[in-house]
C-alpha cells in the first residue's frame, strides 16, 4: 500500500480510467503513480491495463514486480492466474490462484476461488469446482458468477 497520497490518487484515477475503457490514459496514470512511488498496486494495475492490449506476458511481469514489492498483496497472484488462463495454461494458473487465496491483503478475496472453480469445471472435476464456488459464496454470498456456476453444476449432477 502506498504511503504517498499522490501515488495512491494517481493509481485510483488510473483504475477509473481503465473501468471507463480509456486504456492509454489509465496506463499513463499508473506510470505517473509509479514515478511518484513504486507500489504493488501501481505495478498490478499497470499490468491489468496492459492485459487489455493483449500483452499478457508483459502483464505477468508487472505482477511479478508487484509481488517483489509486497508479497502480501493478493491481487497480482490472482491476476497472473487469470493471464495464464487466458493464455490457455490453466494448470500453470492453479498455484498462483492458490497463493492468492492465502494473501494477507486482498480484495476481492473471493476471486481466486471463482477462477479455480472455472478451471476445475472446465476439467470436468465438478466436485472440486463445487467446493471452490461454495467457498467463494462463503466470502461473497451474492456473487452472481458463483451462484450461476453452482446451478450449472447441480443441473449437470442431477
Amino acid at each position: 500500500m502506498s504511503d504517498n497520497p499522490r501515488a495512491k490518487e494517481l493509481w485510483e484515477q488510473g483504475t477509473q480510467e481503465l473501468m471507463g475503457g480509456r486504456i492509454p490514459e489509465a496506463i499513463r496514470l499508473f506510470e505517473a503513480s509509479l514515478e511518484v512511488q513504486p507500489t504493488a498496486e501501481g505495478f498490478t494495475y499497470r499490468g491489468w491495463a496492459i492485459s487489455y492490449l493483449g500483452l499478457l506476458d508483459e502483464a505477468i511481469e508487472e505482477c511479478k514486480k508487484a509481488i517483489l514489492l509486497d508479497p502480501d498483496f493478493g491481487n497480482p497472484y490472482n491476476d497472473i492466474g487469470v493471464y495464464l488462463m487466458q493464455k490457455g495454461q490453466p494448470a500453470d494458473a492453479v498455484p498462483w490462484l492458490e497463493r492468492a487465496k492465502l494473501a494477507k491483503r486482498y480484495e476481492p478475496r473471493h476471486f481466486p476461488y471463482l477462477n479455480l472453480g472455472r478451471i476445475y469445471l472446465a476439467r470436468g472435476d465438478k466436485m472440486r469446482a463445487l467446493d471452490e464456488f461454495a467457498q467463494a459464496l462463503q466470502i461473497q454470498p451474492d456473487d452472481p458468477m458463483a451462484l450461476a456456476a453452482l446451478q450449472t453444476i447441480q443441473v449437470a449432477v442431477n
